[in-house]
């Protein structure tokens, strides 16, 4: 082979061998290379500076944000006298009938302030033998949750709201569609905010009073009982030097005043919204993602696919503040029932969230049967039990769940004697209108190719597992 004849730049012939061809693609790779390496570490101490384009490539490569941002989480600071107090209420099981439940029982520092166990609902009452209805949700990252409300932001307003006004004003009109990272088109058509699965309590003060006085769970017979136990406590001194000795005098004034102390706790003390993810630190620029986790997080935000982030938003607000990965809003998912549950044994007895059976002051605003409130994805991949029934125990079954609801329902819900597959069989027939059939993944038919592939929900649970509080950056 004799080549192919090229001209030099000195007007001289050369001949480009195979060998010279070889040698100039070598030197081009290996200058590509070391471009890229620049680039690279360029994109690492520099990140911010990188064009969009360039910062994607890079973020596939190396793992890193190439956009990072300066998160404004909550301050760690020595707790306040009151929420010391709090601390020790938390932690006392002798307010409990039986003497052996605490509030950390169902809620354990070392599990993100959720149950320790896999059982779908906690034993409690005053001889530990009653089963709740729910499983604990999480008392962490909710010192940013707003209060129960239908409608518009009412913002500061000396106006009582009414409820059931609002309610019954959205009752028929459309309910929002809800996509990743785009605010929802109508965000007034469904409730928000609210603690507990069903918004009941606005506050963590008004929360922590519920457990105490629930039958199935601290049982208290009367909030006397309540006074009478917290007058005996060791802590005793510390009421009367913080809100003054004529405290013991005023059982009503002393429940209310140990309650807001717990409450005060929980905003106070860093371990209940710690922000000391792999993901934190990745947004800071602080931690590399893998290829797995920045496809998951992709998934997630993907409007198409999972579409997680239609509810658990994954994006810094605008002011820094870090991401809580939930709307505070509520959804009807219809998940399948738990048959585990002892008071499902009752034909029936529904669960139907907003609208009842445990609070009733939305039991006429039926459009809001079978909704229950978003949690918060943070440490979900150290959670034993998911949803507002405990029917799953582990990310994959509910990813399948997600996946397969509509495609596949033969694959999630039982069927009757004949054979049927009793869709949506945790909620009666005459509000399966309620529950989501338009937002991603929900919006595919019986027989559609779901939106996720088994590698794609892997993925998407790798994502997630950056979401557990203690991991230790580099540096950090």
């Amino acid at each position: 082979m004799s080549g192919t004849r090229v001209d030099c730049p000195s007007g001289a012939p050369a001949v480009m061998t195979p060998r010279r061809w070889l040698r100039l693609l070598v030197w081009s790779a290996a200058g590509m290379v070391l471009a890229l390496v620049v680039v690279c570490a360029y994109a690492l101490v520099y990140p911010e500076r990188m064009p969009p384009a360039v910062g994607s490539i890079v973020e596939e490569i190396t793992g890193a944000n190439p956009h990072p941002v300066h998160l404004m989480s909550p301050q760690n600071a020595p707790l306040s006298a009151v929420a010391l107090l709090g601390k020790q209420i938390f932690f006392d099981p002798s307010l409990s009938a039986s003497g052996t439940q605490s509030c950390a029982s169902c809620h354990s520092p070392q599990h993100s302030y959720a149950p320790d166990n896999a059982f779908p609902v906690q034993l409690g009452g005053a001889h530990m033998n009653q089963a709740g209805y729910r499983p604990p949700p999480s008392l962490t990252y909710l010192y940013r949750q707003a209060p129960f409300s239908i409608g518009p932001d009412q913002g500061d307003t000396d106006v009582p709201v009414d409820m059931t006004q609002l309610a019954s004003q959205a009752a028929g009109v459309q309910r929002a569609q809800k996509t990743a990272l785009a605010a929802p088109a109508a965000p007034a058509m469904v409730p928000q905010g609210g603690l507990f699965w069903d918004g009941r309590a606005d506050t963590l003060q008004i929360q922590a009073i519920g457990p105490l006085m629930n039958p199935v769970e601290m049982a208290n017979a009367t909030q006397e009982d309540v006074a009478r136990k917290l007058l005996q406590t060791k802590y005793l001194d510390q009421f009367k030097q913080i809100f003054g000795a004529g405290i013991v005098n005023n059982p009503s004034l002393l429940i209310s005043e140990a309650m807001f102390a717990v409450g005060r706790y929980q905003t106070e003390d860093q371990s209940f919204h710690a922000f000391t993810s792999k993901y934190d630190y990745w947004l800071e620029g602080k931690a590399r993602l893998t290829h797995a986790e920045l496809h998951g997080l992709q998934l997630f935000n993907d409007k198409d696919k999972a579409n997680c982030a239609g509810c658990h938003l994954s994006q810094p607000s605008k002011d820094g503040l870090p991401p809580v990965f939930t709307d505070t809003q509520y959804e009807a998912l219809g998940v399948p029932r738990n048959p585990a549950i002892p008071a499902n044994r009752d034909p029936k007895f529904f669960d139907m969230g907003v609208c009842g059976p445990f609070r009733d002051d939305m039991t006429k605003e039926t459009q809001y049967c079978g909704m229950f409130l978003t949690p918060t994805l943070r440490n979900v991949a150290e959670r034993k039990v998911f949803f507002h029934n405990g029917v799953y125990h582990d990310l994959k079954q509910v990813m399948d769940f997600y996946n397969l609801r509509n495609t596949a329902p033969e694959k999630i819900y039982p069927r009757d004697a004949s054979g049927k597959v009793q869709k949506y069989n945790d909620l009666p027939a005459q509000y399966h209108a309620n529950v989501d059939v338009a937002d991603a993944p929900f919006d595919r038919k019986f027989g559609d190719q779901p939106a996720m592939t088994d590698r794609d929900i892997q993925d998407i649970i790798a994502f997630m597992k950056t979401l557990s509080d203690g991991y230790k950056a580099a540096g950090s």
